[in-house]
């Protein structure tokens, strides 16, 4: 039987140390992909290994014979509408093309775009804030939300989906000892509730409303606790109707008797305490492991708040492309609707993605905590779990690092290869259909990147 990392349920920590033919990339938590196996997980390993320049593109590699078809399982009919394009991470060159430069739904793969981004706008040290801050009437302070979904209302010294997430039970400390120290003898009677940092909707009009209750994506706002998990220990859990509303409920609760209100902060109030995220680096592992869409959201929407284009899913397309703009790779044809890739209106060429990985592979202008996050074939995130590169395809495992995607029409599939001849390749692979995909096109898209490993450098377009 094939080994796959063990995943630890409710919230547990395991330790794995991955590496392949030199390779290695840390992991992280994250949340939901549909998967025959989905264990809530948090996973911490050991730090990434730095990859060799030997995927700097070059001219001089040494031409072969590339006779070597995956042409039969590119054709596969689980893969409906199939595009695709492989690239030698070495020379630049397309080694294989099926509609590679047209744009089209990517599904989670989105999130490679929405990191990118974020680490050139906000940087990798990047985190975010929640705070509490005096309120404009006498007893009453105002809980201010800054868009960190991982702050948990569990008791400190609890795992939860997100591990080293902040607590509010340390908030709510920070907070009666400045209350006391500045208004002795004085309760704390009323509490605000500040989410004004994101705008509205809080849903993209785009999105199926099913997704709350199947427990993969909450309203998006700017203060939640738990992602707005109904168990803050899993990683797919439904959310709820108000995010907002169960964020105050659980901060009132270290205050006793408080009333709870919505407003917003008064300018140049006194802070009383804050708390912070994980920085963006971890976050963005966090959110690739697994493909935790409420991390995807808020990064691509801090991202366009940081970069001065709105504070709604509208404004995320505009910051978006110059970012990606910026690592020298016109996004021609990209469209961002939403972070996590779940609108079928999001747009992206197969033939960006292999460009943009090179980049990733190579660790290049900053990108390195993309390929610590991306799962690995047959050893972590949604890659490890039973449906992923099994039977035949399990000939890939620890030589596949890529991201997985999944919308109702289509599945998608983008990375790197070490092949077995030693080169890296990057692909991108998409089986999209007109309405429901089946999830056998996951096999099908596995068995296509296996017989590709396989080829290497020989590998043919024909």
């Amino acid at each position: 039987m094939r080994s796959r990392a063990a995943l630890a349920v409710s919230g547990g920590v395991v330790a794995v140390a991955l590496a392949a033919a030199g390779w290695a990339a840390g992991t992280a938590l994250g949340a939901p992909e549909p998967a025959a196996t989905r264990s809530p997980v948090a996973i911490v390993t050991t730090p990434a290994a730095t990859v060799t320049a030997t995927s700097t593109p070059s001219a001089t590699a040494t031409t072969v014979a590339r006779t070597c078809s995956v042409a039969a399982a590119a054709r596969d009919p689980r893969l409906h509408a199939f595009q695709g394009q492989v690239v030698d991470a070495r020379t630049g060159e397309v080694l294989f093309d099926r509609g590679g430069s047209t744009p089209s739904r990517a599904a989670s793969v989105m999130k490679l775009l929405t990191s990118a981004a974020a680490l050139k706008v906000l940087g990798p040290d990047y985190r975010l804030t929640t705070r509490v801050v005096e309120g404009a009437q006498p007893g009453e302070i105002v809980l201010v939300g800054g868009g960190d979904v991982t702050l948990s209302r569990t008791p400190v010294g609890t795992t939860t989906a997100y591990a080293g997430a902040p607590h509010l039970a340390t908030l709510a400390q920070q907070v009666k000892t400045a209350w006391q120290a500045a208004h002795p003898g004085q309760a704390i009677t009323r509490i605000v509730l500040d989410d004004s940092y994101f705008g509205g909707p809080s849903w993209q009009p785009s999105w199926n409303v099913k997704e709350r209750a199947l427990g993969s994506t909450p309203k998006m706002t700017a203060l939640m606790v738990d992602g707005d998990r109904a168990d803050p220990a899993l990683s797919t859990s439904p959310r709820g109707s108000d995010p907002v509303g169960r964020a105050g409920t659980a901060f009132a609760a270290y205050f006793g008797g408080v009333s709870l209100s919505r407003g917003t902060a008064p300018a140049g109030a006194k802070e009383l305490g804050a708390v912070r995220s994980q920085p963006l680096s971890r976050l963005i592992e966090q959110e690739l492991i697994v493909s935790d869409n409420t991390l995807a959201e808020t990064i691509a929407r801090v991202t366009a708040i940081r970069a001065g284009t709105g504070n709604t899913f509208s404004s995320i397309d505009a910051a978006v492309l110059p970012a990606l703009r910026s690592y020298g790779i016109e996004p021609t044809g990209v469209r961002v609707v939403d972070g996590s890739g779940l609108s079928d209106d999001d747009r992206i060429p197969p033939a960006y993605l292999t460009k943009l990985l090179v980049s990733v592979l190579d660790r290049a202008d900053g990108l390195g905590p993309i390929f610590d996050g991306l799962p690995i074939a047959g050893r972590t995130g949604s890659l490890s779990y039973s449906d992923r590169f099994t039977g035949a395809a399990a000939r890939a495992d620890g030589h596949v690092w890529a991201k997985t995607g999944w919308i109702d029409s289509g599945y998608t599939l983008a990375g790197i290869i070490r092949a077995k001849d030693g080169t890296p390749l990057t692909f991108a692979f998409y089986a999209l259909g007109p309405a429901i995909v089946s999830p056998t096109a996951k096999q099908a898209l596995d068995t296509l990147t296996a017989d590709v490993w396989s080829c290497g450098k020989r590998l043919s377009d024909h």
